[in-house]
């Protein structure tokens, strides 16, 4: 038998299924040191966490070579989505289906008739969501009394969605003798207390190394300007050419807007949201595994638990909420030994929290910057070249054909036809905000450049029609990476002026001002109003606020312009001489009198300075 701790009947599943081997979680699981006992498991998504738990309860439910006639279920599987519900149900299914299991799936969006009538008929294992669960059995269709085992599946993700008071009041009404295994990607201190009240004497297994990051997903961290990031979206996509990609938005609102403008641009795609019915969901998730679409634009609540084989690319649209959201966003790639990348789009006044949030979770993530369209374009021709040399058997009607082309055409024309013919099918790349050139720091991340390389605009503040103006703050500055170059766009879309409409542009360390013409001010506060959130802000952390004290701080000026100021005279005397502090002319000399217009203050010259006091 090639698993030899297992029972025959799920030995040959997994054999039939294609299994040469264990993965690490499921072999540690199955060890005789974790049988009958309570499990804390911590494994990374995508390592098979799912037939890990399903041998892991099989000695609970087998008896012989199959499960044993049941009136009320014997195992209950608790999953925090449907999608992930549903996946469950069916791995469950071919692992059991020797054994005779009836497995009843419990879920939200599903017609609970029928599934009271299922759980009424008798079945050994239940696999359910919270809500649904707690439903069942408030109104008497669960019956748990006679539960052998508790699974509570990506336990830390329910608990984050709100569920702890369901799962409580599920976990109360079992038997205390039942078995409780917990499988999470990540275990924080709230799972840590629901094991110590639910569990007794739990064996910790955990198969995440100290790199909390995929070993085989390799992270990017591409820099954008706040209005480039759709564009980056799609230029993205157009440079990895993934056969299945997922998009990863923090609304469902953003979901719809992302979704819409990718169909528009000629991709394939499908959203998932918490709007979207079941059978919606179903569809969607259908036409990924069907190739019929490439491209998936989801929240992180929907996108919760799907597996998809061909998934090899994530982008982060919108920032993760904390490094475990981020490891569950990413996880969806890099499953069961696959090569995937993540991508994490990074507005420049987000680069630091991207940044502490990378440390945090231990991932070493390459920052760049974003493909531009003529990198595509040269990506777009190396895929091209390669895919036409590749050698390939051709039937005698395409030779055919191709001697009557080479007869009317020129080979150059025909290849020239063919390329522009391959191009059409492909949406074409963006044009982003030309960013110039930047530095890289010692953790290669792009630097905020010399700060004399970024011109600013409006410098003088007596523009015509800028005489009348109102001064308004941007949150972010110099230590954000603020630049003109991107903030100008920003700007005019949040407030819908145009360019000619914004005058100077003051960037200090921390804020950056603007003047807005007084006529156009009130429509413009308006505006940018509308496109805020309830903290004033934009999806990029960005926030526009009135300043009627304009600016306390003077325009910079760009290194060699000519008709240098003066020096500030701050600490010099009358006629130019330095003041205190500066040494010039002869020695002693500061100033009239060599006090710098300090008449109180003599220095003694060197040596001949008062001894010290004793104590």
């Amino acid at each position: 038998m090639p698993f030899e701790n297992l029972s025959p009947v799920l030995s040959d599943a997994l054999v039939a299924r294609g299994y040469e081997a264990l993965t690490p979680v499921q072999t540690q699981v199955t060890e005789s040191e974790a049988k009958g006992r309570d499990l804390l498991v911590s494994a990374q998504t995508g390592s098979g966490k799912t037939v890990a738990f399903g041998l892991a309860m099989a000695d609970e439910l087998i008896e012989g070579d199959r499960l044993p006639f049941a009136t009320s279920p014997l195992a209950l599987i608790v999953a925090p989505t449907r999608e992930l519900a549903l996946q469950v149900s069916r791995e469950l299914a071919w692992l059991y289906a020797k054994a005779g299991a009836r497995i009843a799936t419990c879920v939200g969006g599903m017609d609970a008739s029928k599934e009271r009538r299922a759980l009424g008929q008798g079945v050994q294992i239940v696999v359910g969501t919270p809500g649904r669960l707690r439903d069942h059995l408030e109104r008497g269709a669960l019956d748990l009394s006679a539960l052998r085992v508790a699974i509570l599946d990506e336990a830390d993700e329910m608990l984050d969605m709100g569920f702890r008071d369901d799962l409580e009041e599920i976990l109360d009404a079992t038997p205390a003798t039942r078995r409780t295994l917990l499988f999470s990607a990540t275990l924080p201190k709230p799972i840590v207390q629901l094991a110590k009240r639910y569990q007794q004497d739990a064996l910790r297994i955990s198969t995440v190394g100290e790199d909390r990051g995929h070993g085989d997903i390799a992270y990017q961290a591409v820099t954008v300007a706040p209005a480039d990031i759709e564009g980056a979206v799609v230029n993205l996509l157009r440079l990895h050419d993934a056969e299945t990609a997922m998009l990863f938005c923090a609304t469902r609102d953003n979901v719809r807007r992302l979704h819409a403008s990718l169909v528009e641009r000629g991709f394939s795609a499908v959203a998932l949201s918490g709007e979207h019915s079941q059978n919606e969901r179903n569809q969607a998730l259908q036409a990924l595994r069907d190739r019929r679409a490439r491209v998936c634009v989801a929240t992180d609540v929907a996108a919760r638990g799907i597996d998809l084989p061909t998934l090899s690319l994530v982008i982060h649209v919108e920032i993760p909420r904390d490094a475990e959201a981020l490891q569950h966003r990413s996880g969806r790639t890099g499953r069961a030994g696959k090569k995937g990348t993540a991508v994490i789009i990074v507005p420049y006044p987000r680069r630091r929290r991207v940044d502490g949030m990378l440390r945090g979770a231990r991932i070493n993530a390459e920052w760049m910057d974003a493909p531009t369209a003529a990198d595509v374009r040269k990506r777009d021709q190396e895929r091209l070249m390669e895919k036409l040399l590749t050698p390939a058997e051709h039937e005698p009607e395409d030779i055919e054909l191709a001697q009557r082309l080479m007869a009317e055409r020129s080979p150059e024309d025909i290849a020239a036809s063919l390329v522009q013919a391959h191009r059409a099918l492909m949406p074409p790349p963006e044009d982003l905000l030309d960013n110039g050139p930047r530095g890289r720091d010692n953790a290669g991340r792009p630097d905020r450049g010399d700060r004399f390389d970024r011109p600013e605009r409006g410098s003088a503040d007596r523009r015509e029609g800028f005489e009348d103006s109102v001064w308004f703050r941007l949150n972010i500055g110099r230590h954000q990476n603020a630049d003109p170059r991107w903030i100008l766009p920003l700007l005019c879309r949040r407030g819908h002026v145009s360019k000619n409409e914004i005058g100077a542009i003051r960037i200090g360390p921390k804020e950056t001002m603007f003047n807005i013409p007084r006529a156009i001010a009130d429509r413009f506060a308006e505006a940018v109003q509308r496109s805020a959130n309830a903290d004033g802000e934009d999806d990029s952390g960005v926030a526009i606020t009135p300043a009627p004290d304009g600016p306390t701080y003077p325009p910079r000026r760009e290194r060699g312009s000519g008709d240098r100021p003066p020096r500030s005279t701050l600490g010099r005397a009358p006629g130019g001489d330095r003041g205190f502090g500066d040494r010039a002319g002869p020695r002693g000399s500061r100033g009239p009198g060599g006090t710098g217009g300090n008449e109180r203050y003599k220095p003694k010259p060197y040596g001949q300075r008062s001894p010290r006091r004793s104590k």
